[in-house]
């Protein structure tokens, strides 16, 4: 496993990196992965978007803001991730503000298809769900891990696929109004409660 995370981390991408990534890809009508269609591109577009918004506009609770400046020993957070992903536009400006906050946090991005070895250590339910937080020590062993999804939307996933049996476009849609609705909230709860 130390190798695997030692090879993702040689082809880690800073958060400004990644976003440049992202947005030079949409200006070529490509997304990040080995899979290219209008829909992989579509939805990176808005989530660039969402993104360029969220960067701008997350707020940071008093709570998170204590909590992060608690972590005194060194750590990395390498997080799986895909520009085509609704739940990584949603959740990275989020995960970046908390890790801005303390220098002894290092944020690491990794795109999934490039890194299925990793991912595979990391599977959620025996899927590839993304994004997917790997928190590691100085050492680089794993602490902890968080994702794909705060445990509000992560309960909301469930409790739909219980009733419905799989997930639609109408559950994407009111994720996402939730997503707006909650700021950021639950994933500062996560991430915090990640750091006890």
């Amino acid at each position: 496993m130390k190798k695997i995370i030692q090879n993702s981390l040689e082809k880690a991408f800073s958060y400004s990196e990644y976003r440049d990534l992202v947005s030079d890809l949409i200006a070529q009508g490509k997304s990040t992965g080995p899979n290219q269609s209008d829909d992989l591109l579509n939805y990176s577009k808005l989530n660039d978007k969402r993104m360029k918004r969220l960067d701008k506009t997350v707020k940071l609770t008093e709570e998170t803001l204590a909590k992060i400046k608690d972590v005194k020993e060194p750590q990395t957070w390498l997080v799986l991730t895909e520009g085509w992903c609704g739940d990584a536009a949603q959740n990275l400006p989020v995960i970046n503000k908390i890790a801005e906050e303390n220098p002894n946090i290092n944020l690491k991005l990794v795109l999934r298809d490039e890194n299925l070895e990793l991912m595979d250590e990391f599977l959620t339910n025996g899927g590839r769900s993304i994004p997917k937080l790997i928190a590691l020590n100085k050492e680089n062993e794993v602490i902890n891990t968080w994702g794909p999804r705060p445990t509000i939307a992560t309960k909301m996933v469930v409790d739909y696929k219980e009733k419905h049996g799989s997930l639609d476009a109408d559950f994407k849609t009111d994720l996402q109004v939730w997503y707006n609705k909650n700021k950021g909230e639950n994933t500062q709860e996560d991430i915090v409660s990640m750091l006890q």
